[in-house]
């Protein structure tokens, strides 16, 4: 039994929890409250995709003729798509080489419409591997009967955007309202029996419901029905990452029918209010940040004279109770950063609340999400992976930050080397001058295998409009370091912002078939610019060039805008011709095909040159005075030896430097030798010491060998770069 039942309402992943009910746990957990989580999405899942779960989802089937051909076929299968779900399923969970082999053998999966996509498999898989081509296309026997669903049972169902349609932008009301009136579909009463079950076992005074995205929203207001009408004693709010940017200015009455409360942004502090009203020890008119209806009017209280909770004591996040064994592995499509949303398990954490940079003209940094700025302690964020990996077995991290900050990044991988701990981790970042060559090197060490990253419309006016505060200059560079690095570079890349012109974007497309062919990115996804209440540009669209033309005064989801761009392009004809040329690039193939090919209508030739993005690449080595020196290479093995020249003999020292890729044998006179072997020891990353540049001076100055800067330019210096020293 728990106090607090936490529940993520389907669909959000298939491979890995949603974090927000694992940090709320973590959190209560300090302050002695019990409470449990439940992710009903692959709970669901679990019980749909099964033999058991298919037997009853073909049951569902009326009136065969009047569905598609292709639905058609997969309900006279249906006898194959039930003997072989649970095989299925069980590779998706734990792949295995046999298991492999007899899916790609063409004979055990049956096959419907999603197939005719394998024109292609061979040479977006090709060098993949027997495993991903399995998975991919047991995702796409899924894929089927998720198809087959939407049109039989279910219109509104979808792996990971349940009713999304629904969900999004609804300024009103009435639709999703007008549709909870009808009676549970096949889906939803699979939904309320498993929290049916939850409710004996756990039979809580709260339960929590985070709504995260737009596609979850149907399914909350599911699950806060059916609570309310069963348990007219219980407490239900709401919160999450939908509820904090589109209900802000929430009038219609109606959605308390599904809840008691709706709490903003971080929930730590307004759901401990709720709880002490809920035990009689706070009078609701001093709850934190939360809505309550009081005579049929929906009122705002935020009189709980309680600060949010601090970062370090939020406490570690709680994966304890989630179902591992449930989720699994799916292959979506060949884009290597996609599949690292869809496939292997991910442990979610944040580095830091908000956003160091929050200036980004399109983003809402208005919000309390984004606009606090608030850091974790690198010791403590390694100390609760630490414990999240003792609790859990799971060794892959997402750092989910809205921009990773690079002097955090660089301590966490430092502690992470130091700890010699074995993880993978991907982060999403901007692409600032701070990641310099020796910065990625290091990152990837510690087990960056990935980073995310707004590059946004590639265009220097528009980027400075945006106030991204980077260059097409800097972009290239940091792009082109991570990815000599090994560090998979993604970029989010974005057409139709105010103002932008047909060349802008032509040329922006440039830029990016260049980033492309140049391989210093690797994947990349175009979106239209989307205003939101709460962006600078929606703040101020004056400024911008921009009129309002809907979404503001809805009584429901306020956050969406509708816009005109009196200077701007008609963006939406650009988007098909962007996303198919993109498509391409990163396949590695049409880099000579003029960009007017893409296209369906006359675009204006790009004025940028073929290697404008070639020519703004600059490996120098850029010392400061804070520049930080760190090896990590292990301690040298030393060899000494005198050398003849001329009459003279030469005292000798031959420092053997081991990496697990290579072996450099650096061969110096013996005071430089001496000096490396005590100043590598003085470096290493297991000391901990912070040398910085004045300090490595210092020391090569006082050892009498000769000019700092001579030194810094030679071979011997290149050679320990090579072999782990690092200039941060």
């Amino acid at each position: 039994m728990s106090e607090v039942l936490l529940v993520t309402p389907p669909f959000t992943q298939l491979n890995t929890p949603y974090p927000a009910t694992a940090y709320l746990k973590g959190y209560f957990n300090t302050i002695g409250i019990k409470s449990s989580q439940v992710d009903l999405g692959i709970e669901l899942i679990d019980q749909l995709f099964s033999e058991t779960g298919l037997k009853n989802l073909f049951c569902q089937a009326q009136d065969q003729e009047a569905y598609s051909a292709n639905a058609q076929r997969i309900y006279h299968l249906q006898h194959e798509y039930v003997a072989v779900i649970d095989r299925v399923v069980c590779f998706l969970r734990q792949p295995s080489v046999l298991e492999a082999q007899n899916i790609c053998n063409g004979s055990l999966l049956p096959e419907a419409s999603r197939f005719a996509q394998l024109e292609d498999i061979d040479h977006a898989f090709g060098s993949m591997g027997l495993l991903d081509k399995a998975k991919h296309l047991c995702t796409l026997m899924l894929e089927d009967l998720s198809d087959f669903i939407i049109e039989v049972v279910d219109p509104n169902f979808g792996f990971s955007r349940y009713a999304e349609r629904l969900g999004r932008s609804a300024s009103s009301f009435d639709e999703i309202y007008a549709h909870l009136q009808q009676p549970l579909s096949f889906i939803d009463q699979l939904l309320v029996e498993e929290l049916g079950v939850r409710m004996k076992d756990e039979q809580p005074k709260l339960v929590a419901i985070s709504i995260p995205f737009p596609g979850n929203l149907i399914g909350a207001l599911r699950i806060g029905q059916w609570l309310r009408i069963n348990y007219p004693a219980l407490t239900v709010s709401f919160g999450g990452g939908f509820v904090n940017t589109e209900l802000r200015s929430l009038k219609d009455s109606r959605l308390f029918e599904f809840c008691n409360y709706i709490t903003l942004d971080d929930g730590e502090a307004p759901l401990k209010c709720l709880l002490e009203c809920i035990n009689g020890q706070r009078d609701v008119r001093h709850l934190k940040r939360t809505f309550a209806l009081q005579n049929g009017q929906v009122v705002w209280h935020d009189d709980a004279g309680m600060p949010d909770v601090p970062q370090d004591k939020t406490g570690t996040p709680d994966y304890t109770d989630m179902a591992w064994g449930k989720y699994i592995s799916v292959v979506e499509v060949a884009n290597p950063m996609f599949r690292l949303w869809s496939d292997g398990t991910w442990i979610k954490l944040t580095l830091a609340h908000g956003c160091y940079w929050g200036k980004c003209t399109f983003c809402d940094g208005s919000l309390d999400y984004i606009g606090r700025y608030e850091a974790n302690k690198v010791m403590q964020i390694v100390d609760r992976m630490e414990r999240i990996i003792q609790e859990t077995g799971q060794t892959g991290f997402h750092f989910v930050d809205e921009a990773a900050p690079p002097s955090l990044l660089k301590e966490l991988a430092l502690e992470i080397i130091r700890r010699q701990l074995n993880v993978v981790w991907w982060t999403n970042v901007r692409f600032e001058k701070s990641f310099t060559a020796d910065l990625c090197l290091l990152l990837k060490q510690s087990g960056c295998i990935a980073v995310a990253g707004g590059l946004e419309v590639a265009s220097e006016r528009i980027l400075k409009l945006i106030n991204k505060g980077v260059t097409l200059d800097r972009v290239t560079n940091v792009t082109a370091n991570l990815t000599r690095a090994g560090i998979m570079v993604h970029a989010y890349l974005m057409y139709g912002f105010p103002s932008q012109s047909e060349q802008e974007t032509i040329d922006s497309l440039e830029v990016v078939r260049q980033l492309f062919e140049l391989g210093v990115v690797e994947s990349g996804f175009w979106h239209q610019f989307a205003l939101t209440a709460h962006s600078p540009v929606g703040l101020n669209p004056d400024q911008y060039g921009v009129s309002i033309t809907g979404g503001l005064k809805g009584p429901f989801a306020n956050n969406d805008l509708q816009f005109s761009d009196a200077k701007g392009a008609i963006h939406e004809q650009f988007g098909e011709g962007l996303k198919k040329a993109l498509y391409n690039y990163m396949h590695g193939i049409c880099f000579d095909y003029h960009l007017s090919e893409w296209f369906d209508f006359k675009v204006p030739r790009t004025t940028l040159a073929p290697d404008y993005i070639e020519s703004k690449l600059d490996e120098t080595l850029e010392l400061k005075e804070r520049s930080q020196f760190v090896w990590l290479g292990k301690a040298p093995l030393v060899h000494r030896y005198t050398k003849k020249k001329g009459k003279k003999q030469i005292a000798m020292i031959e420092l053997v430097l081991m990496t697990s890729k290579t072996q450099i044998n650096l061969q110096v006179k013996e005071g430089m030798g001496e000096w490396l072997k005590t100043v590598l020891t003085l470096l290493s990353i297991q000391n901990n010491n912070i040398i910085r540049l004045a300090d490595f001076r210092n020391s090569y100055e006082e050892a009498q060998l000769g000019d700092f800067d001579v030194f810094i330019n030679s071979y011997t210096f290149s050679q320990l770069r090579e072999a782990g020293l690092l200039v941060l």
